[in-house]
């Protein structure tokens, strides 16, 4: 049986993330193992579009996986349909290049695996391999692959989330009978490195600058997600033109569309024993300010710096808890934000008191710069200690 000092179950950002900061900080990379039930092929054409803030981008670079293909956001709007109050958070007034980029699945994963390959030719890559248990004892920890091979672990670190629907429920779960529809569109009015976070009735209509249009994210109660996606092009464009106005032109084309559950699935008590869960596997948040990836970047950048810390490569379950104590600040803050954002609207009716007092708040936040900064810097880097 392979023994490895870390084992790391799922090979998305998070995981690559974690295993390249690892080796930077002096892990040896044949003491590391990354398993994933897709292969590298597979991920690297996944044409999923995410939303990195400016701290993600300087994590990525501090793993030697930048520059990734993408469109820098200089400039994010923030409105409530129908109604005043509204801010607009710029690259310049942050002092940042760029508040944040707007990058393919895929192309992340690209750049991520050619900084492995470059640095860390050592490491083991268990794929296409999916875990059937994991089993733990005072010293090690066992995982058992479908295919009937096994390996040992020192520590194993979960870091395959997958979707709300699809999870196991944690401590902290929450289902928002709210839908994502996803699509990518073209206007004939763009306005190059904008981002739009749209409030409706219904949820959250973000537009995030892409090529030549926008990755459209737009959550919606799970009946109104039906009757979109059924519609054809020309009738679902309408639609989008009546939720989110005219500030950039006319919607002139759309991608095909998908759909994907929304809910809060977060693993708020410590861990017990060698295993730990960071990204959507500890925490799957609602995509309203698209938090969920860049908090799982940052779990990572911060794991690799406990499990480094430890003696020499001895890693065991203090650095663990020492970890979760570390990440509750930055975990809960952007938990409760996009938690209550979405309740607001995904619990709330159209129009209700809860609704206005938030719109209310961005044009607040407008006119009061130290609020905007903190809200830019809570988006950008999360909560720090």
């Amino acid at each position: 049986m392979q023994k490895f000092d870390i084992a790391i179950c799922g090979a998305g950002p998070v995981g690559l993330t974690l295993a390249l900061l690892l080796v930077k900080r002096g892990i040896d990379p044949a003491r590391i193992a990354l398993i994933d039930a897709k292969t590298a092929e597979q991920c690297s054409q996944d044409q999923r579009t995410i939303a990195l803030s400016y701290g993600s981008q300087q994590i990525l670079q501090a793993a030697s996986a930048w520059p990734v293909k993408a469109t820098e956001i200089h400039q994010i709007h923030v409105s409530r349909r129908g109604h005043f109050g509204r801010t607009l958070i710029d690259r310049a007034e942050q002092h940042v290049p760029a508040l944040g980029y707007v990058a393919r699945y895929g192309d992340i994963i690209q750049s991520l695996t050619l900084a492995l390959n470059k640095i860390a030719p050592e490491l083991t890559f268990l794929r296409p391999a999916t875990v059937n248990t994991i089993t733990q004892t005072e010293s090690h920890v066992q995982i058992n692959l479908k295919n009937q091979t096994a390996i040992e672990g020192n520590i194993v670190v979960q870091a395959e989330g997958g979707f709300f629907d699809e999870q196991t429920p944690q401590t902290k779960r929450h289902d928002y009978q709210q839908t994502a529809l996803i699509a990518h569109v073209k206007t004939s009015m763009p306005i190059p490195q904008r981002a739009y976070e749209r409030f409706t009735g219904q949820g959250p209509l973000a537009l995030l600058p892409q090529d030549d249009g926008y990755a459209l994210v737009w959550c919606v109660r799970p009946d109104q997600a039906a009757k979109l996606l059924a519609l054809n092009d020309e009738a679902f464009l309408s639609k989008l033109q009546t939720a989110f106005g005219e500030r950039l032109g006319r919607f002139i084309s759309s991608s095909p569309r998908f759909s994907f559950s929304l809910g809060l699935n977060a693993q708020t008590a410590a861990p017990t024993g060698r295993c730990i869960s960071i990204g959507n596997a500890a925490q799957t948040l609602h995509p309203v300010a698209g938090q969920g990836l860049n908090l799982g970047l940052r779990d990572a950048f911060q794991l690799a710096q406990f499990l480094s810390n430890s003696l020499s490569n001895c890693v065991g379950p203090m650095s663990l808890h020492d970890f979760f104590r570390a990440r509750q600040a930055d975990r809960n803050t952007t938990i409760q934000l996009t938690d209550q954002l979405a309740k607001i609207f995904a619990s709330s009716p159209d129009g209700s008191l809860r609704q206005t007092f938030l719109g209310a708040g961005l044009g607040l936040i407008d006119l009061c710069t130290p609020a905007q900064q903190r809200l830019a810097k809570q988006m950008m880097f999360g909560s720090r200690q």
